[in-house]
């Protein structure tokens, strides 16, 4: 085909205009500038023109909708013509077809003009530019998913590991870690640096553990990344990690079986505090001595087994769904739990509203938050809290589990160190604790500002080394300590 006024101008231009418009369109396939959009509002441009890119189904994914013949655009889509024209009606139409990975397109320039040399070659060459950033897109796209697909995956695994279904766990990494979790006990760490980049970060977890790891980006924390790993030498891999990227922080548990991932989890996150303050910009839990330490361990055992024994009625199933949600529900929040274990905020707190039902307590009581706590820890580290039925430890109660000389040596020594402020924080400390932790009320009974119920607590963090303003592990051995000397009143249970 020849045309008038674009032939002739094509001719007159083409040795100094076709390297402007190749190169006009090769920008577009620069990272910055790959947008389909506008490189059909470029073709638009260059050649004077009325530009449209369809699918196979019609639809309009760029430029200006046009009016076509749909039986000679299907033709096209459908690769039975790799191309078209037609003239009429003073309108000059070329139809070419874009393929790429999951189908085709259809490119529609119309032009009141003939299309010449010079225009024909920019819609071929146009079109294969669009041919190339729909099957990168597509493939960037695909890429996407299947990151998504596999984080999504392994963010599962670690959902069935804190609630301690560790069998479901391995047989869903077993397809693609195989071997990952074929460990019987494996470290928790947390490592802490701007949410905008966490992405970065898990990433090079990833390629630092060489898939010998369980990598998640935390649900609940949008600065944090989980990682599990049965291998002593990725805490090594991460605190080179950790070197090499300011306001970063790596905290770790002490190793645990996998059956107890959500005390590691826990145990990291508190050594993930302590690293925020340490040069090295690491930490490692540290076990220090524990109330239920310093108990009779079978007494200890047929206590926590009477006191959840209204659960035991229970299927098993349900039962141990119930208990992982409220292990974690008292160590987070409900908003936490929930993302941790992938379910609905109110679905925690439906389990956890059951559980306080058939205990017979109030969790608004941070002492029977205490007490509670103290029987799970004891259930899951003494295999299940099953006592011999009958034995001399079965008559022992809650009081005098905390009476003993040891446990009351352990907290006399502990609230002993807040005796020389001046501010009498351990009143304080002991009044909020009374208030279930509330600051507001608290100030009422004491008389003095909440601010100063807020501070009072906060100083009394560092002296104790243990954490209080946030509910979990630190806050309940305080709590325990409190009742072990008689300062506040121990709870009752249906189970007693």
């Amino acid at each position: 085909m020849t045309g008038g006024k674009d032939t002739a101008h094509g001719t007159a231009t083409e040795a100094a205009g076709r390297p402007d418009w190749a190169r006009e369109l090769l920008e577009h396939l620069r990272p910055a500038g790959r947008d389909v959009r506008r490189v059909v509002d470029w073709l638009a441009g260059a050649v004077r023109a009325e530009v449209t890119l369809r699918d196979e189904a019609g639809a309009t994914l760029a430029g200006t909708p046009l009016q076509l013949d749909e039986t000679l655009a299907a033709d096209v889509a459908s690769g039975r013509i790799a191309s078209a024209a037609w003239d009429g009606d003073g309108r000059h139409l070329r139809l070419v077809r874009v393929g790429h990975p999951t189908g085709a397109c259809v490119l529609a320039v119309s032009r009141g003009e003939p299309f010449g040399r010079h225009a024909s070659d920019v819609v071929t060459h146009t079109a294969q530019v669009i041919e190339l950033l729909l099957t990168a897109h597509e493939t960037q796209a695909a890429g996407v998913r299947l990151r998504r697909a596999t984080a999504d995956l392994r963010l599962a695994i670690l959902q069935l590991l804190m609630v301690e279904d560790t069998v479901s766990a391995r047989r869903v990494a077993a397809g693609l870690w195989p071997g990952l979790l074929d460990a019987d006990t494996a470290c928790v760490y947390v490592l802490e640096s701007d949410p905008a980049l966490r992405d970065r970060l898990a990433a090079e977890c990833i390629e630092r553990t060489r898939d010998q790891a369980l990598v998640v980006r935390c649900p609940a924390m949008d600065g944090h990344v989980i990682v599990l790993s049965p291998r002593e030498a990725t805490a090594g891999d991460l605190r080179s990690l950790v070197e090499r990227h300011p306001d970063t922080f790596v905290g770790g548990s002490v190793w645990q079986s996998l059956a107890r991932t959500a005390t590691a989890y826990g145990q990291a996150v508190s050594a993930l505090a302590v690293a925020r303050f340490r040069q090295d910009k690491t930490a490692v839990y540290a076990e220090r001595t524990h109330p239920e330490r310093l108990m009779d361990p079978a007494a200890l055992r047929t206590w926590a087994a009477r006191v959840l024994r209204p659960l035991d009625a229970l299927p098993h199933h349900t039962r141990a769904e119930l208990l992982a949600t409220t292990r974690l529900g008292l160590e987070f929040t409900a908003v936490a739990t929930a993302k941790v274990l992938g379910v609905s905020r109110n679905t925690v707190r439906a389990r956890m509203d059951r559980v306080e039902s058939m205990l017979g307590v109030d969790f608004d009581d941070v002492t029977v938050r205490a007490v509670v706590h103290l029987a799970l820890h004891t259930q899951i580290n003494l295999l299940d809290g099953q006592g011999p039925a009958g034995s001399a430890a079965s008559a022992r109660c809650l009081t005098e589990l905390l009476s003993g000389p040891a446990v009351t040596s352990w907290a006399r020594q502990l609230l002993g160190r807040l005796d020389d402020d001046p501010r009498n924080v351990r009143r304080t400390l002991r009044t909020w604790i009374a208030a279930g932790a509330n600051a507001e009320r608290a100030a009422q009974t004491l008389g003095v500002h909440a601010q100063t119920v807020r501070e009072h607590v906060r100083s009394a963090e560092p002296v104790l080394e243990r954490q209080l303003l946030a509910a979990g592990t630190d806050l309940y051995e305080v709590a325990l300590a409190h009742l072990a000397v008689g300062e506040l009143e121990q709870p009752l249970f249906a189970g007693e």
